[in-house]
Formats: C-alpha cells, structure tokens, sequence
C-alpha cells in the first residue's frame, strides 16, 4: 500500500497553500526524517548545485545540512500552482559555527504524484550574510 500526503492533486488555490504551509512547518522541524516522508521513495532533487535521488540521500543530505545551518528558520510562499506542480519562495535565516547569520533566499519547483508525494523538487539558492540584528525570522 503507497503513503498517501494529503492534500492531494489536483490542487486548488486553497490545498496549494496548505501544501506549501506543511512543508514549511515539516523543514522547521529540523527532522530530516520527518521531511523526508512528503517525498516518494525515488523523490529526483536538485538543491544548489547538489543532486540527490530518494529519501536515503534526503536525509542524509538533511542532516548534514542542519549540522552547518544552525538554529535554520524557514518562511514560504506560494506562488503558483497548477493541478500538480507548486512553485514556491522562501527564505531562511541561520548561523554557522563561527555565528555569522545569513538569509537565504530561493525558489523551488515542486511537482507530485497522485497520492500527494513530491517527486521532484527543484530549488535555486542565494545567500546573503547579515548582521544578528538584521534577522526577521524568530
């Protein structure tokens, strides 16, 4: 029997959001487990400039990136939708271990499955260094 990820394709406008809202409250977990279970088993990622197939390198890619990315906080927006495909924004602030924080800034590309898994994520990543002061994601 397959996982079923509702909401479910075809999207509305209403079912996009709560897609995109689930998978910001799911990445702010810092679970790499956890995400990973909204991607299918074979789930194709590009992130940067690294590609990544299936749920064992998600996770791992995951936990090493919460490992650099410390206190990660995650904000996303919709910003298109057809009957299976979200586009989204985002950004996130972190430090590293010497306490520089940055806002990362991006757009990902999502497309899903009938039972509501991502089978592709795409995701374009820009990173500015900021001031601890300048943080606007608690």
């Amino acid at each position: 029997m397959t996982d079923k990820r509702p909401p479910l394709p075809p999207f509305t406008a209403e079912t996009a959001l709560r897609k995109v809202k689930a998978a910001e409250d799911a990445w702010n977990s810092r679970d790499p487990e956890r995400v990973s279970l909204a991607y299918t088993e074979d789930s194709e990622w590009r992130n940067r400039d690294t590609f990544l197939r299936g749920r064992a390198e998600i996770v791992e890619f995951l936990r090493d990136k919460w490992q650099r990315e410390l206190d990660y906080r995650l904000r996303k927006e919709l910003w298109a939708f057809t009957d299976s495909r979200i586009a989204v924004r985002f950004e996130y602030e972190w430090h590293n271990d010497e306490d520089q924080w940055f806002r990362s800034y991006g757009n990902e590309n999502w497309e899903f499955d009938e039972n509501g898994l991502m089978r592709r994520r795409y995701a374009s990543i820009n990173d500015l260094a900021i001031a601890a002061d300048e943080r606007r994601i608690a």
